[in-house]
């Protein structure tokens, strides 16, 4: 009888140390993500670039798909973007003509999610 105890106890511990375990890779996660910026938009294209436009205040972010990511299914899409910063090196006349100053910034997408199927015209 005692061994069972001993096993029920065992392994009881052991289905407490698994439940620690997402709190640990949430953790690693918080670590690898150091440097990566948050942003909120809608995605539209210029110049035959992805852009991520800002509202409030009015900024573009230019943006750029890394591993699997495919932007162009947020076309014309509010979605929220995590990623690493890093300068724009195009300058293109369109993105200047369509919202009034080059981006300044790209973002290298490492996650992007869908907030609002459609984004509310200006």
């Amino acid at each position: 009888m005692r061994k069972f105890w001993f096993v029920l106890m065992l392994s009881g511990c052991f289905l407490l140390a698994q439940d620690s375990t997402p709190a640990n890779t949430s953790q690693q996660e918080s670590k690898a993500s150091k440097g990566e910026i948050t942003v909120q938009g809608c995605v539209g294209r210029s110049s035959g670039d992805y852009i991520l436009t800002k509202q409030d205040p009015g900024v573009t972010y230019e943006l750029q798909a890394t591993g699997k990511t495919r932007l162009r299914q947020y076309l014309g899409q509010r979605v929220e973007v995590i990623g690493k910063e890093s300068p724009t090196l195009s300058t293109s006349s369109d993105a200047l003509n369509k919202t009034g100053s080059a981006s300044s910034v790209t973002i290298m997408v490492r996650v992007i999610r869908t907030i609002e199927k459609e984004c509310m015209a200006r």
